[in-house]
């Protein structure tokens, strides 16, 4: 639901998101706020009780459609908001197995609070401000609607990629082999798959160690992750003049 249905044209007729409603996957409809309005300006904003500036969304119309499209206990209705909780891959994949959502985008300077009356679950896509939760609504339909079974054409690229098991990604490379003097490690070119296998595993520890290590704190780490990780965090120590890593210095993850 939004006061701007235009934004979500070009978006929901390209790539992974047309050919998941073209498959029959996923259904998605957007309605504009202003449907459910009864005055000949179609008003859906007044100021704000008590002063201050900007304007707020009023009740009657977000209340009216959320009532309208909800379909039952089956629905669930999303506030996209930076009041909210933290988007997460973990939040998509529950949110990919639900039968309905309903996402609700803001505008302006925000809701009449009485709306949140109506509302599951309040959604964050990051500590800034946008202008109105579209672009929001759009991460959270790309980020759920990828995890649906059936969408994307390698059903084992979801589970491999960043974050799928609380690590980020390993490093990946295709053709050429050499490239204006970078080079494709050797390992990936030797056509052994325990020998791959182990170093994807431990460069995705490598990157998640070096640039987003508070992940690790809620990995769930198997004793070969922390051997590599013992490994790494040696490398790294090496390479960086004998300090350790600050996670590693706080305590090793279990």
């Amino acid at each position: 639901m939004t006061l701007f249905p235009g934004i979500f044209r070009g978006p929901l007729e390209e790539s992974i998101l047309r050919r998941a409603q073209e498959k029959g996957l996923v259904q998605i409809r957007v309605h504009d706020l202003r449907s459910w309005t009864h005055d000949k300006h179609r008003v859906v904003d007044e100021p704000p009780y008590g002063g201050g500036a900007g304007m707020v969304l009023k009740p009657e119309p977000v209340f009216e459609a959320v009532e309208a499209l909800k379909a039952g206990p089956q629905s669930r209705v999303l506030l996209l908001t930076p009041q909210g909780v933290p988007f997460t891959h973990s939040l998509a994949a529950a949110f990919s197995a639900e039968h309905h959502l309903v996402l609700l985008c803001g505008r302006y300077e925000g809701f009449d609070d009485r709306i949140r009356s109506l509302v599951d679950l309040e959604v964050s896509i990051g500590d800034y401000i946008l202008t109105g939760g579209e672009l929001p609504a759009l991460v959270v339909l790309d980020a759920v609607i990828r995890l649906v079974p059936g969408v994307l054409g390698d059903a084992a690229s979801a589970a491999q990629e960043s974050f799928a098991g609380g690590l980020l990604d390993f490093p990946q490379f295709t053709r050429p082999p050499e490239y204006r003097g970078l080079a494709v490690p050797e390992v990936l070119l030797s056509g052994n798959h325990e020998a791959i296998r182990r170093w994807r595993r431990k460069e995705a520890l490598r990157r998640t160690l070096t640039r987003r290590p508070e992940l690790l704190t809620a990995a769930v780490l198997s004793e070969e992750d922390r051997a590599l990780l013992k490994e790494v965090a040696q490398e790294v120590e090496a390479e960086a003049g004998g300090e350790a890593p600050l996670r590693l210095r706080r305590g090793s993850p279990r």
